[in-house]
């Protein structure tokens, strides 16, 4: 009913008209706090009110990333309060237990059902297999043109070393799910990305940084048993604690993030007792950041222009950026104390430290943005797993006939006399059910 018709009903019968203003209110009401909510706090004079400057505080807080925070609070707690001596010799070792704990979880959280679903986009890992260990090296040696004006030699290793690591698999996997990509082929593209790394990512540093690591039989050895074993070990456990991680998957991400921050702790503890940073200023950290961030850069308009060229669909390109464009400072930081075994690695990690908070900033707004698209199309042919329940059939829907001025006094005099009977005292006459 419009409000144009209420006057008519109102003169035939108050009663009516009483319920239709209070409907019509109604409505009228829920418009205007929709509206509210979508629009934000207004005044009488439809001016924005002002939002108090606590609101603020906290909505700005709410954007921070929380791990880096704690990233750089481990920062500047080893800074302040290094590991000396035997402690050092705890903390190192306990770094090595907590990384070997982390890919124990990897390797029990990973369905062999989804490996293999992953597998299937063999160009898919190709793409992510070449963009972190072919184009991340190439991009790393055009960098040398800065060193030394831009960047002091041991920081030049450091971003060397940066494009020689392979890809992470927590944050690879949570922003491809967010951005609705492929999570299968992901878990299989950072998975397998982490574990060819175990043996490319030595090789490569024995190729272009020639005598400036450790890289021998025992030192990839040495790596693959502290990464390899316990993730084969966690692919045996499976079956007995598969179904208790995955009830209890923010107690596993506090395992993996909490090990980040021991082995950051870990690495910059055994600087400070070098004292190495007395060797680097706040200009050349920034020149650092700014060298991570064209580096990112570089990757990411790759990696997303490339996918689109070579005919991905759009769950598919979410995984090649995600995945072709992370660093793994959980796998790189023990590699670093392997293959820089004489060396100071907190220099040579900290340009890894920071590309890696810089890729979980960007790489969060991007998923967000392919999280805001709207849904693909499902491809024609698509093989379907299980059929599809039938919608019910909808109503059919006839459009009821205008009512004119005679017709409308009609339903005004019906109303009248339903409304006048209700009134009536006496007892209620019960309708003839029809024949």
């Amino acid at each position: 009913m419009l409000r144009a018709d209420v006057p008519s009903v109102a003169v035939a019968c108050p009663r009516v008209s009483v319920h239709v203003r209070a409907m019509i209110a109604n409505r009228e009401r829920s418009v205007f706090c929709r509206q509210k909510a979508r629009v934000g706090r207004v005044t009488t004079t439809g001016a924005p009110r002002p939002v108090p400057g606590g609101w603020r505080w906290r909505a700005a807080l709410g954007r921070v990333d929380r791990f880096l925070v704690a990233i750089l609070g481990t920062v500047a707690l080893a800074s302040l309060l290094p590991a000396r001596g035997e402690a050092s010799h705890v903390v190192g070792d306990l770094a090595d237990a907590v990384v070997a704990l982390l890919f124990f979880l990897y390797g029990a959280r990973l369905a062999p059902r989804a490996a293999w679903d992953g597998l299937r986009s063999w160009r898919l890992h190709l793409t992510v297999f070449l963009a972190t260990f072919a184009l991340f090296p190439v991009i790393g040696l055009a960098a040398r043109v800065l060193e030394p004006t831009v960047l002091p030699p041991g920081l030049y290793f450091g971003v060397l070393f940066l494009c020689l690591l392979p890809s992470t698999v927590q944050s690879s996997i949570a922003f491809t799910a967010i951005g609705r990509g492929n999570v299968p082929a992901a878990i299989c593209a950072a998975t397998v990305s982490n574990l060819a790394g175990v043996v490319v990512t030595p090789l490569l540093a024995a190729l272009l940084l020639g005598s400036r690591v450790d890289v021998s039989a025992g030192s990839v050895l040495r790596i693959a048993a502290q990464l390899l074993a316990p993730f084969a070990l966690g692919q045996l456990a499976r079956p007995w604690i598969g179904a208790t991680l995955e009830r209890h998957r923010a107690a596993t991400g506090l395992v993996d993030r909490g090990s980040v921050l021991i082995v950051v702790y870990s690495a910059f503890s055994a600087g400070v007792v070098a004292g190495v940073w007395g060797q680097v200023t706040v200009g050349r950290v920034l020149c650092v950041i700014g060298v991570d961030a064209v580096i990112l850069a570089v990757v990411l308009t790759a990696t997303t222009y490339g996918s689109r060229r070579l005919g991905f669909p759009i769950e598919d390109r979410i995984v090649v950026t995600f995945c072709g464009s992370k660093k793994s400072i959980a796998t790189g930081i023990p590699m670093a104390t392997v293959l820089f075994a004489h060396r100071d690695v907190s220099l040579i990690v900290l340009p890894a430290m920071l590309y890696h908070q810089l890729q979980l900033m960007v790489c969060a707004a991007l998923a967000r943005r392919y999280d805001r698209r709207a849904p693909s199309p499902e491809p024609a042919g698509a093989l379907e797993l299980e059929p599809r329940p039938q919608a019910a059939p909808r109503p059919e829907l006839r459009a009821e006939p205008v009512l004119g001025p005679e017709p409308r006094a009609e339903l005004a005099l019906e109303v009248e006399s339903h409304a006048r009977a209700e009134a009536a005292p006496g007892p209620r006459a019960e309708p003839a059910c029809p024949a």
